[in-house]
């Protein structure tokens, strides 16, 4: 028969969750839970930039006069897109974490419990803004380097392309860090400036196109640029130029599947709607003189370039 001892020297004692714990620290160093704000710092930017840039030179230089050359834009386009799509992912996080609060003001009961939830939060969404701003930091950078390598702009083939001001650390109220969040959403979206129309068909001067765009954003230096996001031509050499320029640009693209054929005017509709105080009208179809002779009824001055050159 064992005695006592032989049965604790055969089963020797568990290690308890302290023990683990540590264990787990001297592996791998501290982790943050899921719903907790993450401490460890940001990227370098300037680290990061080069990264970005490295990604580029690496993947032109592998594939550049090879068989899979014609392949290269689509698979630069896709870099930049790996970055705008995780910054949508963390928006949508971001979204959660908005509800999340919303629902813990409500429940508030002057109990710590109920109090330290709504910190945590708080700061859990701080953490979150900084990851997007990361985020949309990386993708600009990689726009940036898709631009000098194919000598075009890149623009998402869905949604729009929003810069957000970083939320800084002092807004610790809950109801000022919703509050930021909404005027934030919306200075991306619809940002503050001179609106200035511009349309054009798919036969272009773009040296003239940009002429009179710098002439423009001359007159009007916080110059914000409208226009119809057509993939090929004369709207796209403005998206060109106000990539070039650094100049904020909102994309106007016309909805196929509710308008069908009527989508186009539809559009200029939602574009004149946005009341700039100019239009920039280059030579096109009817749908560019649809554009100007709605935006003269409507009063709006007209710069009118169809005429040039013929």
């Amino acid at each position: 028969m064992n005695d006592a001892g032989d049965t604790d020297q055969a089963y020797p004692p568990e290690p308890g969750t302290t023990a683990y714990l540590l264990q787990e620290m001297q592996l791998f160093g501290h982790r943050p839970y899921e719903d907790e704000p993450d401490p460890r710092p940001l990227p370098d930017a300037r680290i990061a930039g080069g990264a970005v840039a490295d990604m580029f030179d690496a993947l032109t230089a592998c594939l550049a006069d090879t068989r899979i050359e014609p392949d290269l834009e689509d698979l630069l386009w896709h870099l930049v897109n790996l970055f705008h799509r995780a910054g949508d992912r963390v928006e949508r996080a971001l979204d959660d974490n908005e509800q999340l609060q919303r629902r813990l003001q409500r429940e508030q009961d002057g109990s710590e419990i109920r109090s330290v939830e709504l910190e945590r939060a708080i700061r859990e969404g701080i953490s979150l803004i900084e990851r997007r701003d990361a985020m949309e930091f990386f993708r600009e950078a990689a726009a940036e380097q898709f631009r000098i390598h194919l000598r075009k702009a890149w623009a998402p083939r869905t949604g729009s392309r929003a810069m957000h001001r970083t939320l800084t650390a002092s807004l610790i109220d809950s109801r000022d860090f919703l509050d930021a969040r909404l005027r934030e959403k919306a200075a991306a979206l619809l940002p503050a400036g001179t609106r200035i129309a511009f349309t054009g068909g798919s036969d272009c001067d773009p040296a003239a196109i940009w002429d009179a765009l710098d002439k423009a954003k001359a007159r009007y230096n916080d110059m914000i640029l409208l226009h119809g996001a057509t993939p090929t031509g004369a709207e796209r050499a403005a998206a060109c130029w106000a990539e070039n320029r650094g100049t904020a640009q909102v994309a106007f693209r016309p909805d196929w599947n509710r308008h069908g054929k009527a989508a186009p005017f539809k559009r200029n509709d939602r574009l004149l709607e946005a009341l700039p105080v100019g239009v920039i009208v280059f030579a096109g179809t009817g749908i560019q003189d649809n554009l100007a002779d709605k935006a003269a009824k409507m009063g709006i001055p007209l710069w009118d370039f169809r005429n040039k050159g013929r």
